[in-house]
């Protein structure tokens, strides 16, 4: 199976457990087991080729500028992990299932669930580091998600804003570390990044790059100082608790540092930092562990402990610490899930996690016992047991590690964490398990049916078989640990069996069994011990920090974001125009190239009605309606500007856009009073003046010297000047540029268009259904209105002019590709011409006639543009990439048929629908305020013949 559907396929299945959710528990888990399954399925049949040590590589050019490609790659190490992921994802969704109440949503949760495996995959058979980078991302949010997802619980919602913080920034820093990977190297895609080992450890920069890139395994691994976040995401429900702490998220740290192992282990850098992290966790984890007594907490902390274990391992920098690595991430993932599988039996029959409370549940919950007691012992590192073997082998490199020059250090620091390790193992059977019947349960406990201990027993299975017969297992951890050493350095030749002989690991195994047992035997005084101990609490720490960041940001940020938008404007002003006379003084300015060109009267005068018409709306801008007249002025001189500069496409542009938007505008200032208010002081106005003059004077310096030189480089316009035919199809360069050459900033642009006239529409729903709905039934008009509300000769010029102008922007729109036109202008065209019907004949004769909404307008443009940008894919080029050719049909002339303007027919209704769902909101917001409309055009309002006796009945109101 292509690697694409293994990792699509969960992303995809997660459309299908909310549709199921309706037809029942068993039918939403069945989906959500079937999408995992295939994807399982699919990622075994590539395990012969993995097995004969070749790489499946799978590559889609995304964004090759950039280096972002969706490359992916199949190794030993990527297919262990999928492994992983997806076998014990089969598990979790059946254990799920039967765990989680009937008030729980099972879709949602199957959701989540599948958005977590797929962002998983998606690490692990990344061949692109910033593909990488945005799983990375994506497993954080829907960890987030899983976390969260009892929201009714604070410590559910606490624990995963938690991990979001703590691993988002994390994240953040291992962005930095790999984009310098990337620079250094010369490519993003992993398969290259592996293979230039001494390039990257030359580099001055290897050592930040390594720092941030371990920040981000670390926190994602919650390794010490980041190790507090874990324990909170226990607050999940207990299957995602299973999921994260053994086979995914908290192992996506782990993965990284193994697929990084070959370009940056070996380095006094990485064995110092990564060695001391995880010595520290793994026995910082155990003791905490010791003293828990929550179930899950104890679980929670010795998955610290133990990843701290996989670190110290990969720290070394040894092929045998690979090897021992690798074997203990397959041992921790079988005896860690059934673990918490476990504990959720407990929690889910008893109804307490609280150690303190349970006891001799040995004959009560006899399958459960077996289950939990196999999977703890083989933790603890007991003989004939899985965790034995990587405990022993991890023993045996701790021996041979010299750390500060101090040959002792990291043995007895590995036997005293081992020593803790057993204790928490024989605390979870003795004092749970053991001991006599209570007769004071919150529930009484009992085996569970086989949907709930059927899944933490096959892992067990896997714990027994492969803790008696290692041999089993070895040659499928050689061969990941070949994929993790790189190749350049051999698979160690070492065996795996139960019995090595009278060896040092042998001697500090015994001994942190022995040890374990005494902890157990004098809990009770070491707990009285570490509770009177004062010590510092990981979350309040993190609280105080989050809490000061806070105050920080508030008193940075409020000052400055108050709402008031002339502060906003004069802020960035100010820096734009600050960094401008810096740049331009320490620069140099280039010898003037060109001449000034002789201005006739024509151009005197109409830069004189601009400057005119600009200065008028500064003096008199508080006249509201004067100030839409002048700025229509100003729009259409610019117009004129364009028509004296040869741009005809950019002159009609200009001109249909001020038709339309003074009539919105026009509209929208039919609820406002007539002028505005003084709000600003003397001395702001005196600032705004000063800023605006400066801001003036820059631009025009700026424009003035740009346009006395040459440029440095050739500009881009001759680029679309000699490609615009050849490459293009069309003879109209801007229209070119608009759906070929630039066409995705078009379809950004239509996006947001519709998206504004979406916004006005959800406004005025807004203010139709709050406060304002009340000023606007009582609101009265400012002034007599003409009795004769829809003029017989506007009606029926409109009714007249409606199907020429609609034939001029079809012209217009047909035309683009070769001459000044196109799909926007034609579509302000035809807007215009709606507009008039609704201006003539009114609103609600005009939408009685409406047989397609507005809103599907935009909608059928944006797909219609999108769906011409897609369709490129299917002949392997890129998005948007347009096509045209030319065709003769007799008797016609030949004519060109292009895929641009298909696209053009997209951003064609996106501008017809945004404009008229504009005008429909305003419209109905005059309606609500009474403002006279019919049914009927050309008719007579009988109330409003004659004007009012009392001229002072008409009141000048606000509203």
């Amino acid at each position: 199976m292509s690697l694409f559907i293994i990792v699509a396929l969960p992303f995809f299945g997660a459309l299908l457990p909310g549709i199921m959710n309706s037809a029942g528990r068993s039918a939403c888990a069945g989906v959500t087991f079937t999408v995992s399954l295939a994807a399982f399925i699919g990622l075994l049949t590539n395990l012969p080729t993995v097995l004969a040590g070749e790489v499946v590589m799978a590559r889609v050019d995304w964004m090759p500028i950039l280096g972002l490609n969706f490359t992916l790659m199949l190794d030993g190490l990527g297919f262990f992990f999928a492994l992983l992921i997806l076998g014990i994802g089969l598990l979790i969704i059946a254990y799920a299932r039967n765990y989680l109440s009937r008030d729980d949503n099972m879709g949602q949760f199957f959701t989540y669930l599948l958005l977590f495996q797929g962002a998983m995959v998606g690490i692990v058979l990344s061949d692109n580091i910033l593909l990488l980078l945005v799983f990375w991302e994506l497993t954080s949010l829907s960890s987030f998600l899983l976390i969260g997802y009892w929201k009714h619980l604070p410590e559910g919602r606490q624990g995963a804003r938690m991990a979001l913080t703590v691993t988002g920034m994390g994240g953040l820093a291992m962005i930095g570390g790999m984009l310098i990977l990337g620079q250094i190297v010369g490519s993003y895609d992993l398969s290259v990044i592996l293979q230039h080992r001494e390039l990257i450890q030359a580099d001055p920069l290897y050592v930040p790059a390594l720092i941030l890139i371990l920040l981000g395994c670390f926190t994602k691994s919650a390794q010490f100082p980041f190790h507090f976040w874990l324990p909170h995401a226990m607050a999940a429900p207990t299957p995602v608790s299973a999921y994260l702490h053994s086979a995914t998220m908290v192992k996506a740290g782990i993965f990284l540092m193994a697929r990084m192992w070959p370009v940056l282990s070996g380095t006094p850098e990485w064995f110092m930092i990564v060695t001391t992290a995880g010595l520290v966790t793994m026995i910082l984890g155990a003791v905490i562990a010791l003293f828990k007594h929550d179930l899950k907490a104890l679980l929670a902390f010795s998955t610290v402990s133990h990843l701290g274990l996989i670190t110290m391992l990969l720290g070394t920098g040894t092929a045998f610490g690979a090897m021992a690595a690798v074997f203990h991430i397959l041992n921790h993932a079988t005896f860690k899930a059934a673990l918490f599988m476990s504990a959720g039996i407990i929690d889910h029959e008893a109804h307490t996690r609280d150690i303190r409370r349970l006891g001799g549940l040995r004959k009560l919950m006899p399958v459960t016992f077996v289950i939990a007691c196999l999977a703890a012992l083989s933790m603890a590192g007991i003989p004939l047991l899985n965790g034995f073997l990587s405990k022993e082998m991890m023993l045996e490199e701790a021996n041979h590690t010299v750390l500060f020059g101090w040959p002792l250090l990291v043995p007895v620091m590995a036997t005293a964490g081992s020593i803790f390790s057993a204790a928490y193992c024989f605390r979870l059977i003795g004092h749970v398990f053991l001991g006599p019947v209570r007769d004071d349960y919150p529930a009484k406990p009992h085996d569970p049916g086989v949907g709930l201990w059927l899944p933490p027993g096959i892992l067990v299975v896997l714990v027994v078989v492969i803790g008696v017969a290692p041999f089993v297992a070895e040659p499928f951890v050689k061969m990941v640990t070949a994929s993790v050493l790189g190749g350049e350095v051999p698979v160690p030749n070492a065996h795996f069996k139960i019995w090595h002989g009278f060896v040092p690991a042998l001697y500090m195994s015994i001994i942190a069994t022995v040890g374990g047992l005494m902890m157990l035997m004098i809990f009770n005084p070491t707990l009285r011990f570490w509770d009177a101990t004062p010590r510092p609490e990981a979350k309040t720490i993190f609280d105080v920090i989050i809490g000061v960041s806070v105050r920080l940001a508030k008193g940075v940020i409020l000052p400055l974001h108050n709402g008031s938008f002339s502060r906003y404007a004069a802020i960035g002003s100010v820096t734009i125009i600050a960094l401008g006379l810096h740049a331009w003084m320490s620069g140099t300015v280039g010898p003037q190239t060109r001449t000034m060109q002789a201005a006739g009267p024509v151009e005197i005068a109409g830069w004189a009605m601009l400057v005119a018409a600009t200065a008028g709306l500064v003096l008199m801008h508080r006249s509201r309606f004067l100030s839409l007249i002048l700025i229509g002025i100003v729009g259409l001189m610019v117009s004129i500007g364009f028509v004296f500069f040869s741009a005809p496409d950019l002159a009609m542009t200009q001109f249909t856009v001020e038709v339309v938007t003074i009539i919105l505008l026009l509209l929208a200032l039919n609820f406002l009073p007539n002028r505005t208010p003084v709000e600003s002081s003397v001395l702001r106005r005196v600032r705004d003046a000063a800023i605006g003059v400066a801001g003036g004077l820059a631009t025009f310096a700026l424009a003035y010297h740009y346009l006395l030189r040459d440029a440095v480089s050739s500009p881009i316009s001759e680029f679309h000047l000699a490609n615009s035919y050849k490459g293009g199809g069309g003879t109209n360069v801007v229209n070119v540029i608009l759906v070929d050459f630039r066409g995705f900033d078009t379809y950004g642009e239509i996006i947001v268009l519709g998206i504004a006239a979406l916004l006005i529409y959800a406004l005025t729903e807004t203010l139709l259904g709050g406060p304002v709905r009340a000023r606007l039934l009582n609101r009265k008009p400012d002034q007599p209105r003409a009795g004769d509300m829809h003029p017989m000769m506007m009606v029926v010029l409109t009714r007249v002019i409606m199907p020429v102008v609609l034939l001029v922007g079809f012209y217009i729109f047909w035309r683009g590709h070769n001459e000044p036109g196109g799909g926007f202008i034609a579509g302000l065209i035809v807007s215009i011409a709606v507009v008039m019907q609704y201006m003539a004949s009114g609103f609600s004769w005009a939408s009685a006639r409406l047989k397609y909404p507005y809103h599907g307008v935009i909608g059928a443009g944006v797909l219609i543009a999108g769906a011409t940008g897609i369709g490129s894919w299917f002949v392997g080029k890129p998005f948007l990439t347009s096509d045209f050719t030319y065709v003769r049909i007799p008797p016609f002339e030949k004519f060109e048929l292009a895929t641009a303007a298909l696209f053009d027919l997209g951003v064609f209704l996106a501008v017809v629908g945004a404009v008229m769902l504009s005008l429909e909101s305003f419209s109905r917001l005059a309606r609500r305020a009474h403002v006279p409309d019919s049914d009927h055009p050309m008719d007579i309002d009988p109330s409003r013949d004659d004007p009012p006796a009392d001229p002072a009945a008409s009141v000048k109101e606000g509203v």
